[in-house]
């Protein structure tokens, strides 16, 4: 099955909501769940994504995939 797409400034905003979720005591799971995410994805946007800015994960995405079209 495959899963929708977020877009870099989703991702940013979800991993900010993830940060203070967490903040509060919150369990990896229960905040995977409010993120309508995976835990997996969660690590993973985490370790891609973690400490940018909308900006810079949206310029991130568009300088990968220009590198992999060239």
């Amino acid at each position: 099955m495959k899963g929708r797409k977020h877009t870099p400034q989703q991702i940013a905003r979800k991993l900010r909501e993830a940060d203070r979720m967490a903040g509060e005591g919150t369990s990896l799971a229960d905040v995977a769940k409010a993120l309508e995410v995976s835990e997996a994805t969660v690590g993973r946007w985490r370790s891609q994504y973690g400490g940018m800015r909308a900006n810079e994960a949206k310029e991130l995405r568009q300088l990968r995939y220009e590198n992999g079209r060239l």
